[in-house]
């Protein structure tokens, strides 16, 4: 009997994928001579192959119509005894229902936000499980797995790994702590002016430099960030995966809300003061680690999208957040 092919969508984004891991991990694991062939955005392909875990990742460009009818080809042409679309939405659903596979496995309707995602696929998980990767496993487990979730590693490149070494080198970095201030929307960011204060507080007091990374579209944080760091000097970074993924490896700590960085940390091993507020940790919070995860008792888990900081993460003391990264710097000494 053949070993069965398995197609995973989960297009992006850098924190969601990461959180797909575990469960394409216990996929891997209890079926460990099957094709697993995932399909992403082109953004994240390297971040996929470094985990070893897909036999091949196939890219596509959801609002390219020629991308996406290259990659409805390839599903047609191929035998699958199931997909499992980890990320609930109508993009990810329609590419295993447009390709014509039989067997689809998606999240319920309790689950899913988009609405009536689910009747795109032929078998719905309700879950039981708290936080998002645990939930994923659970797709996995629908699939036969017995081993819905599993341990993983992540490959950084030699040449990504002495490039970052190099450049950090030039600027005279021994060892420093990452801050990761984005997040997507603004309302679960901490403020910036208190990332500059901490930015202070951690040369001041430890002698550490501060590394800021950011993404598209966040030059106006880190500029605020160093505007409020007084003569601290954070070091702006906004490189690829693999350099970031190098960077964060080496850090004594990261800082940061729920934003994908601060997840990749998490996979990497690295040291974590993750700064909650709106969205809930207990769901989408650091996975199966030490991190210290500072949220106020008022929070309220919303996820309703705004340019305002919500309140609770105003509540996280800038004191607090120091205490927290001190700890987490003497445990990496």
């Amino acid at each position: 009997m053949a070993d069965p092919r398995f197609l995973v969508v989960r297009l992006g984004s850098l924190g969601d994928i990461v959180h797909t891991f575990p469960a394409v991990a216990g996929l891997r694991k209890s079926f460990p001579s099957s094709d697993i062939i995932w399909a992403t955005h082109p953004r994240w392909k390297f971040l996929v192959e470094s985990s070893s875990l897909a036999s091949e990742v196939w890219t596509v460009e959801t609002r390219s119509l020629p991308s996406l009818r290259e990659t409805l080809r390839r599903i047609r042409h191929e035998r699958w005894d199931a997909s499992i679309d980890y990320q609930g939405l109508w993009k990810s659903a329609a590419l295993p229902f447009l390709g014509k596979v039989k067997r689809r496995i998606g999240f319920s309707s309790e689950t899913i936000r988009e609405y009536a995602v689910p009747i795109l696929y032929s078998e719905r998980v309700r879950c039981s499980a708290v936080h998002i990767a645990d939930q994923n496993g659970e797709l996995s487990a629908q699939t036969g797995a017995q081993i819905p979730v599993a341990e993983f590693s992540l490959r950084i490149p030699e040449d990504d790994a002495n490039a970052v070494g190099a450049q950090f080198q030039k600027h005279g970095f021994g060892r420093y702590i990452v801050l990761s201030p984005g997040g997507g929307w603004r309302s679960k960011c901490w403020p910036p002016e208190r990332f500059g204060a901490i930015c202070r507080m951690i040369r001041g007091s430890l002698g550490l430099r501060c590394v800021v990374n950011y993404g598209p579209g966040e030059l106006d944080l880190v500029a605020a960030i160093r505007s409020c760091s007084g003569d601290a000097d954070p070091f702006p970074f906004d490189g690829a995966p693999g350099p970031l993924m190098a960077v964060l490896r080496n850090a004594a700590c990261i800082v940061g809300g729920d934003t994908g960085p601060l997840h990749l940390g998490v996979a990497l091993g690295t040291p974590t003061v993750a700064l909650f507020g709106p969205t809930d940790p207990g769901r989408n919070g650091p996975y199966r680690s030490d991190a210290i995860v500072l949220r106020s008792a008022h929070a309220h888990t919303s996820h309703k999208r705004s340019d305002r900081t919500d309140a609770s993460m105003l509540e996280i003391t800038v004191d607090a957040a120091f205490d927290a990264v001190c700890r987490c710097a003497r445990a990496r000494q």
